[in-house]
């Protein structure tokens, strides 16, 4: 194992990503724990994809910590679609960074991937050992696959070079600063703008596809940044570590309760000749929880917050 100190409020911490959800979140957890030492650059700023770049920019600004949070994301369709794309973009982010961070001596790096990394098929709920076990979800695999490439990046570069360089796996995220886009958002954020859109439109009913029947786990990205944090001062060996709450709720339960905190009145339907998708997808978080973390927002109060944050949203305008 490789011993390193807490992190003090002053050491320059850098969030690669600070305008996205996870980001952010980081951004607001370190601010509000009193670290004022952090920098970021906007993707116009500071290209991630190109080396040079940002190997001047750890050079010139020898950051102490990294938060590895940038990354191209998307949906199921974008992720499909722009195959190439997701795989270059990120594979050249996260090699980029961690190779720097080698470079310029960071003392400890944390990369954040994703739930997708693990197989189409992987028995429930998804243990840290399932990794590359089996062939991957088909749709987001270039994705998965430079997510995978970023994990044995951490581990390699510790193993040849003895870097502090470790990996957390969040679940399904929301939070402030979600994406709405009905093309390319997740369930938890399409439905809050569909059952908003037709409170305000007065609709009778709302429609979602399949049965209902599919159970997914929600993670508000506020316990995420404190997980990160937690694990950047506590954690310091090479398996990554998935990060949940380890309980789920069917697709129906999911919308039945976004319904309830909207306040939209008129009739839930179900499209049944449209695909369920996976039958469930749940972290197992044994491990996190046993070195001394658990998440604290509870499904219905994160909805509530999330929904007190964006009612007033002109959904339109989000396109």
């Amino acid at each position: 194992m490789i011993f390193c100190r807490k992190m003090n409020k002053t050491d320059k911490i850098y969030v690669a990503g600070h305008r996205g959800m996870v980001g952010s979140a980081i951004v607001r957890k370190l601010t509000e724990d009193g670290f004022n030492n952090l920098i970021f650059k906007t993707s116009s700023e500071l290209d991630l994809t190109k080396q040079q770049a940002v190997n001047d920019f750890f050079a010139k600004e020898q950051p102490a910590y990294v938060f590895l949070a940038a990354a191209k994301v998307g949906g199921i369709h974008a992720n499909n679609v722009y195959r190439a794309d997701f795989i270059y973009q990120n594979i050249m982010i996260e090699s980029n960074i961690i190779h720097a961070a080698y470079v310029n001596k960071v003392t400890k790096l944390l990369f954040l991937g994703s739930s997708c990394i693990y197989p189409k098929m992987a028995p429930q709920p998804l243990k840290e050992a399932y990794l590359l076990t089996d062939t991957l979800e088909k749709t987001n695999e270039p994705y998965a696959i430079a997510k995978i490439a970023g994990i044995k990046m951490c581990e390699a570069y510790r193993n040849q070079y003895g870097c502090n360089f470790i990996s957390a796996m969040p679940t399904n995220l929301y939070g402030p600063n979600d994406n709405y886009d009905l093309e390319n958002s997740h369930v938890l954020p399409a439905l809050m703008r569909k059952f908003h859109t037709a409170k305000e439109n007065e609709d009778s009913s709302v429609e979602l596809w399949g049965t209902g029947s599919p159970m997914r786990e929600f993670l508000h990205v506020d316990d995420l940044a404190e997980a990160c944090i937690f694990l950047m001062e506590t954690y310091n060996d090479e398996q990554f570590v998935n990060v949940g709450t380890g309980t789920d709720i069917t697709i129906k339960g999911l919308a039945q309760t976004i319904q309830k905190v909207v306040g939209f009145k008129g009739e839930l339907t179900f499209d049944t000749s449209k695909p369920n998708g996976t039958p469930r997808k749940i972290m197992d978080v044994s491990k996190i929880n046993s070195l001394g973390w658990k998440h604290k927002i509870e499904l219905l109060k994160g909805i509530e917050m999330v929904y007190e944050e964006v009612k007033h949203f002109d959904f339109s305008n989000i396109d």
